[in-house]
């Protein structure tokens, strides 16, 4: 299933112009990175998004989110899918785009 373009729009225009920002399409969707590390993207028409470790209970307590299941079916700790439907404001989509950032921002850079 191709992913949610009208979606991956409105994550352009959250994220703007950054410093160390690039766009690149993966798993069948898009994934933005910041300094070479994955902060959010698009799988389908889900949101997914990298909180870390650290938020990754509190992130999967809020309402649409869910975690991302790995080849295999495991759970990836830190990475969570948030579905379309808590995602119809652009506040509540920024504040996972930014969670994403924050997170990513945090670790080393990629080369």
């Amino acid at each position: 299933m191709p992913y949610n373009l009208n979606l991956a729009q409105r994550i352009r225009e959250i994220l703007g112009v950054r410093s160390g920002l690039i766009e690149k399409k993966m798993f069948g969707g898009v994934g933005f990175l910041i300094n070479g590390n994955m902060s959010c993207g698009v799988l389908g028409n889900d949101l997914i998004v990298r909180v870390g470790p650290d938020r990754n209970v509190s992130a999967l307590s809020q309402a649409f989110a869910m975690p991302f299941l790995a080849p295999g079916g495991k759970p990836m700790a830190g990475w969570v899918l948030v579905a379309l439907e808590g995602l119809q404001n652009d506040q509540d989509l920024q504040r996972w785009v930014e969670q994403g950032n924050e997170y990513a921002q945090s670790l080393p850079e990629k080369k």
